[in-house]
């Protein structure tokens, strides 16, 4: 049976992600999958894109990528805005080309956040300036009238997976590229993972195996620095927001 990386949230971390690829082909994954938010950050958003066009994996957009391409750059922010400034047209087509969501087989859905909103967490609940395990109700409603078996989602940057009372299987993979954050949708808030890991998932026929990989995280924090932003630097280094 074919093994299926998925991959989200990269944020132009290009450490992380090779490792990650390395990681997933030692583990005998021969097809991939991006869930989006693939470029925006202070780090390699124009070498992470002409990587991920090489590989020419299906990807959906997540909000970064539609920020990127409809919001104006004076009123971007800093990370969008970095993005921006780095990337040529072509990688600009490319995002351009991204499906909001898409039906990869009969039995996978690919989305970003969920498959009506790259806004809205999936698994997890903005509650109290963090996040929560999101109820069966809430997942419910968030699934709406879906046929896959699986789905597959992004955006929250931490990972879990969940057996709907249908059946179908919802996995967020949690993020190849950065462990903390903090958001202002829809109320300020910060996710924290904790350590600096690059995290994936392995989905083999209905089974999904969340995997957490070494990368060199130091690389990554310095660049961070050298482009001004120290906040993604300690984020890099502990998973944690200063």
């Amino acid at each position: 049976m074919t093994r299926i990386a998925v991959l989200t949230d990269i944020h132009g971390n290009l450490p992380a992600l090779e490792a990650v690829i390395a990681d997933a082909e030692a583990q005998g994954c021969t097809r991939f999958a991006n869930l989006g938010d693939s470029l925006s950050g202070p780090l390699w958003p124009a070498e992470t894109a002409d990587l991920l066009i090489a590989r020419d994996w299906p990807t959906v957009a997540g909000n970064h990528e539609r920020q990127l391409l409809t919001v104006d750059r004076a009123r971007m922010n800093a990370s969008d805005g970095f993005a921006r400034d780095a990337l040529e047209d072509r990688h600009l087509s490319w995002l351009a080309s991204l499906p909001p969501t898409l039906d990869w087989s009969p039995d996978i859905l690919l989305c970003h956040g969920t498959p009506t909103d790259d806004l809205e967490h999936f698994l997890h609940t903005v509650e109290h300036g963090g996040v929560r395990d999101a109820s069966d109700a809430e997942l419910l409603d968030r699934a709406g009238d879906h046929h896959q078996a699986i789905i597959l989602c992004g955006h929250t940057h931490v990972p879990r997976v969940v057996t709907l009372a249908d059946g179908c299987v919802v996995a967020n993979s949690g993020s190849v590229g950065l462990q903390a954050y903090d958001d202002d949708h829809p109320e300020p808030y910060r996710v924290e993972n904790g350590d600096s890991r690059a995290r994936y998932a392995i989905v083999d026929g209905k089974e999904v195996t969340l995997r957490a990989v070494d990368y060199d995280h130091e690389l990554a924090a310095r660049r961070a620095d050298a482009n001004g932003r120290p906040d993604w630097a300690i984020a890099l280094r502990t998973g944690r927001m200063a």
